[in-house]
Order: C-alpha cells, then structure tokens, then sequence
C-alpha cells in the first residue's frame, strides 16, 4: 500500500508538472517557448531523479546535517549541467536554438537556474525522504512481528516439556502401583504427543482440535482417579473450525490436574464459543495436602500469549483461593478468523 502511496506523489508531481508546462504553451502561444518547456522538463526529469537514485541516499546522514546540505547544491549542480548540456550544447547543434546567448559560461548558468532547480530538488529529496521512512518502519514493522513469532514459538517450546513432565508422573505412579491403567495411559500419551509435536510448529489450529487435546488429557487422567465421574465437562461450540494458537486452553486443565483435589470433589469445565466469543471455565478445588512451590508456569505462559495474540480482545480473570481454583476466559475473534 505504502509503495503505492508513493508512485502516486511521484505521478501527481509530474501530472502538475506537465500540466504547467502546457498552460505556459496555452498563455504565451510561442512555438520557441514551448521548445525550451520541453527541454526544462527534460532536465528536471534527469535531475529529478538522478537527485532521487544518487545523490540524496550518497549524501544522506542524520548524523551529519552538513552532509545533506552539500547533497542539496549536489543535486542543484546535477539539474544545471544537465539544462546547460541540453539547452547550451546539444539543441544548438540540432537546431541552432539556445536559450542563453552564446558564450555564457556555466558558472553564470548555475547562478540563473538556482531558482528553477531549487524547487525540483526539493520535491525529489522529500519523496525520496518518504520512501526512506516508509522502508523504515515497514522493517520496524517486520522486526516487530518477527520478535513477536519468536517469542511465541519460544512460549510454545515451555509447554510440551511441561506438559510430558505432569504426564509422566501421573504413568509412573500407575506403573508403580502395577496398575493395568498404565498401558492405557502410554498409549493415550503418545496420541497426545504425536498430535502435539505436529501442531505446535503450526501459528494456529482449528478450535475442535485444542479440544481434543483437552479431552484427550481428561481421558489420561481418568486412568489414574478413582471417581472420573466428578470430571464434569460441558462443550458448546457454534465454530469448531475457529482458528486459535494451539495449546493455548490446555495448560490451564493441566494445572487443575496438577494441584486438584480429586477425592471427593473434581472440577467443572465449560467451553462454549458463540458469535466469534470464546468462553472458556474451569472451576477445581485445590489439594491441600501438595503444595508445589514451581506452580503455575504454564498459566504464566498462557498469559503472555494472550498478550501477544489478543493484547486488546480477550478478558482473562483468575481467582486462586485457599481450596479453590476458578479460571474464567473470554476471547473475541475477529470475523475474519475462520
């Protein structure tokens, strides 16, 4: 878009151009007029952009505002020579026209055109400025993004450790007590990870998919709890197919499994998403008899990326209470997102 701004200033300044040009035929009516319209618009286009490719990005330094000063009389120079070898060398021998009369020096023809070229100059230097400025902040633009996909990759990387790490206490616990739930839960375990390793390289995947992976975790841990009926969940979700960063919703099911008091009491899920609003609820009780000191680095995780990917659009309000654990999510989608 940016280009495009900048072809049309350069189209416009010379649309006036011309049209100057022409106007100046229309009021004076003078074949020997027009001619020399025409070579100062020769020149001007030269030093235009001989100004714009060479001269301005040579001596351009911000650093050194003497720099661009000199640039300036370079460019003016640059516009003169090439008026005085049109107008003074080249048209007399093609026509016997000149403009000035015969033996004026180019020292005299710079001093004259100063105030012709000034204004050609100037135009150049200043779109050229704008499309240095432009180039600028479209790299400041990308090295924004850039940094930004890298961090988020690099939160991404924290989840799957942390995610193997809880599922593999809860196995090693089964193996211990030679349950016949353990090979079961390995087998589970690995459907996770294979679908994990396969989508955490991707930016986003579809809404049912993030699902599935929590109810896929629900299912593993249901090996190992003697009451899986006090697992409640309930899932309403107009647009399965709504694109979301993946693992986004899982660390918050794996921290209630972590710290959750599953003996007489398990936890209450909710996902619905309705109108391009996904709500996301889970309310667990804590247990009291396992302190983890290193806990909640997956939710600290999870909140990073919701201020990366929705810094303005999403609405996240935890309640960590003595027995209680309540996470209440809400995301707005832009319509354009599935």
């Amino acid at each position: 878009m940016k280009q495009k701004q900048i072809l049309f200033m350069h189209f416009s300044y010379w649309l006036l151009v011309i049209g100057n040009g022409l106007m100046s035929i229309l009021v004076h009516n003078n074949a020997r007029f027009s001619i020399f319209t025409i070579t100062i618009f020769l020149a001007s286009l030269l030093g235009f952009y001989a100004n714009y490719f060479f001269v301005v990005p040579k001596f351009f330094n911000p650093k050194k505002f003497y720099m661009m000063i000199i640039g300036f009389f370079v460019g003016v120079f640059v516009f003169v020579l090439f008026r005085y070898s049109i107008e003074e060398i080249i048209l007399p021998a093609i026509t016997g026209k000149r403009n000035y009369g015969k033996g004026t020096t180019l020292l005299y023809y710079f001093y004259d055109n100063i105030y012709y070229s000034s204004l050609t100059v100037f135009v150049s230097t200043n779109l050229w400025f704008f499309k240095y400025y432009f180039k600028i902040e479209n790299e400041r633009t990308k090295l924004i993004e850039e940094r930004k996909h890298a961090q988020l990759q690099a939160l991404k990387t924290q989840i799957n450790p942390h995610f193997i790490f809880n599922s593999l206490n809860n196995i090693y616990s089964l193996v211990y007590q030679d349950s016949d739930k353990a090979l079961p839960a390995i087998e589970k375990l690995s459907e996770l990870l294979r679908y994990s390793t396969k989508d955490l390289e991707k930016d986003v995947i579809s809404l049912d998919k993030e699902i599935g992976y929590i109810e896929s975790l629900i299912g593993l841990e249901k090996l190992r709890i003697k009451n899986p009926e006090l697992l409640v969940v309930e899932k309403r979700v107009q647009n399965p197919k709504f694109n979301i960063s993946p693992m986004l919703l899982v660390p918050f099911v794996e921290n209630a499994f972590k710290h959750g008091d599953f003996r007489e009491k398990g936890f209450n899920l909710k996902v619905s998403e309705e109108n391009n609003v996904l709500h996301f609820y889970l309310h667990n009780f804590k247990n009291q008899r396992a302190k983890d000191t290193a806990s909640g680095i997956g939710i600290e995780n999870v909140k990073k990326r919701l201020e990366i990917l929705y810094p303005k659009s999403h609405n996240l309000n935890i309640k960590d209470m003595e027995s209680e654990f309540i996470v209440d999510l809400k995301i707005t989608f832009p319509h354009e997102s599935h």
